[in-house]
């Protein structure tokens, strides 16, 4: 529930705030569909790598990080302004990161889903309580960036990845992601 929140948190945000900033629909839908469609499709690319080069722990560290991080390039769009390329570059970082952090996540949800039998059910119900942070607990950004600002808003959006990565850590030092090699290798002896 909590791994995508910060990249939800301040997704549901970004259109208001790029209109409400001074931005026109036509420029903000045109760098979303272009240049974001690209940094979206070079992050699962990424993220394929990042999820094959490391531990699943690893990289699902990496990837929360980048996700937090990427929150502030909005925050810099706020005090800049309007400017087209800093919102080509803050639309193409949120994208590229969050396609990162997507694949990655994915991978974490399929290495849970061991059983053959029921892995399409497992799969299901962990997405569906994945969804969670981003349906009902990404509904209060709203709020938030009224009585904050944007600026402000953009980076206590990044601060929101801090529980997750906490959960990762503490899921680490407890040999969760330990377990799933053993059992994924378990697996893999009785083909």
């Amino acid at each position: 529930m909590l791994y995508k929140l910060t990249d939800t948190f301040a997704g549901v945000m970004t259109g208001p705030f790029v209109l409400d900033i001074g931005f026109d629909k036509a420029s903000y839908a045109a760098i979303v569909k272009g240049v974001g469609l690209i940094a979206s499709l070079l992050g699962g690319v990424a993220g394929g790598l990042l999820a094959r080069a490391m531990p699943l722990s690893r990289a699902l560290l990496v990837a929360g990080v980048l996700q937090a991080i990427a929150n502030f390039t909005f925050s810099w769009l706020a005090w800049l302004g309007v400017n087209h390329l800093g919102l080509a570059i803050a639309i193409s970082t949120e994208n590229f990161t969050s396609a990162i952090g997507t694949v990655v996540f994915v991978a974490y949800l399929s290495a849970l889903c061991k059983s053959p039998l029921h892995t399409a059910t497992q799969y299901a119900l962990l997405t569906a309580l994945a969804a969670i942070g981003r349906t009902y607990l990404s509904s209060s950004a709203g709020f938030l960036a009224e009585a904050v600002g944007w600026g402000t808003f953009f980076m206590l959006s990044a601060v929101v990845a801090l529980p997750s990565l906490v959960l990762l850590v503490w899921l680490q030092r407890n040999n969760h992601f330990a377990s799933l090699a053993k059992q994924e290798q378990a697996f893999g002896d009785l083909d």
